[in-house]
């Protein structure tokens, strides 16, 4: 029964994945590995130091290969200089290669298959000098990114849960099922606290989460959105009212004190939006459960992140300074005054005159280009 109840947890398997450049290699002895993972890692040609580690998490029933070569990370690593490791569960854990972000034992600090992933982060920082990590998955990736997040601030710099689940929502099987449909419903505080038992001690900056949803989804129904966002906020110190409301690539997207983001993809099931195509903003191949929604999920985790530059970014647990008048520059529209408009450094005019006519922008007003970490206009330069 166990093993009926995990397969409705899955995603449908990858057949006859895209043909990558490149494909990641496994890295064995990375560790004590108590949560019985394999480590399969991409790492660009002549990847200098101190560029950051991503970790990818495949749903159920994948495999690191098929989600690596599907989900466009690899050609975002070549393109922004850094690293991937993409865990990997294995049928001996799970019957249906889930990762279990509902079993306790494989989510807490220190333990099980949590510690695995952070094992993986240390060898790779120890083999390519990384000073910073970031971490996101898809489904039961998805659920376990939300557990790396909480367990280990002190170690990811940022996540990306992909219709996932909040942390500690599930502690069995039949409990997951709830969590996944209809929802459970709990109070910013509740969840919360729920993030800071995962390492009381812990006192530091918490990472910036990125949360991805489909509205079709009837797989993880889209009640989760709200849920991780309360949890994630309340953890981070913010309120649950947006500072900025807009939309992206046709999306509804709201922003949390600059650190806490909310997609809602429109008409998607359960799955991770991709883009097809050899755009800067493009990445991805469709397959089961990765889904060509026009925006590519990983490309923007990456500009959220703050990594899609060829400068070192800020090491975990150090802190950043804080626009003085403005909001923070990330933004695929446009934020700013009604006399200065900021964004972050890769637009161009095109893409200015373009957007403008998409949300309605006075694209007269000028617009200003911020370096990465940037605290005041002094930081921007006019497009």
């Amino acid at each position: 029964m166990a093993v009926l109840l995990l397969a409705a947890l899955s995603v449908v398997a990858m057949s006859s994945p895209a043909r990558a450049a490149a494909t990641p290699q496994e890295v064995t002895g990375f560790g004590s590995n108590p949560g019985n993972l394999r480590m399969f890692r991409y790492v660009p040609p002549g990847l200098a130091g101190g560029r950051p580690v991503v970790v990818a998490m495949h749903g159920c029933t994948q495999n690191a290969a098929a989600y690596a070569a599907n989900t466009g990370w690899m050609r975002l690593a070549d393109t922004y200089k850094f690293s991937v490791v993409f865990p990997q569960q294995q049928t001996t854990n799970n019957m249906n290669a889930c990762f279990n972000w509902f079993e306790a034992g494989d989510t807490r600090r220190g333990s099980g298959e949590a510690l695995s992933v952070k094992q993986m982060v240390d060898r790779t920082k120890r083999d390519n000098g990384s000073t910073s990590a970031y971490v996101s998955g898809l489904s039961a990736g998805g659920g376990m990114t939300s557990a790396m997040l909480a367990a280990y601030p002190d170690v990811f710099s940022g996540g990306g849960i992909i219709a996932g689940l909040p942390y500690g929502c599930a502690n069995s099987v039949a409990s997951a099922f709830t969590c996944m449909s209809p929802g459970v419903n709990k109070s910013p505080k509740e969840w919360g606290d729920k993030v800071r038992a995962a390492f009381p001690s812990y006192s530091g900056r918490r990472p910036k989460v990125s949360i991805w949803q489909g509205t079709a989804d009837s797989t993880v129904k889209t009640m989760n959105t709200t849920e991780l966002m309360e949890q994630f906020t309340n953890a981070n110190g913010t309120d649950q009212t947006p500072d900025t409301t807009d939309t992206v690539g046709g999306y509804p997207h709201r922003v949390y004190g600059g650190t806490v983001e909310t997609y809602q993809i429109t008409g998607m099931g359960h799955g991770q939006p991709v883009d097809p195509g050899t755009g800067p903003a493009q990445c991805g191949t469709p397959a089961p459960y990765i889904l060509d929604m026009n925006i590519c999920s990983a490309y923007h985790l990456v500009r959220f992140w703050g990594i899609d530059d060829s400068a070192p970014p800020t090491p975990t647990g150090t802190s950043t300074p804080t626009p003085s008048s403005t909001p923070p520059p990330y933004s695929d529209t446009v934020i700013g005054t009604a006399t200065d408009h900021y964004v972050a450094r890769r637009i161009t005019a095109a893409e200015y005159t373009k957007l403008g006519a998409a949300h309605g922008y006075n694209t007269s007003v000028p617009l200003y280009q911020c370096t990465a970490g940037w605290t005041d206009k002094a930081d921007c330069s006019p497009l």
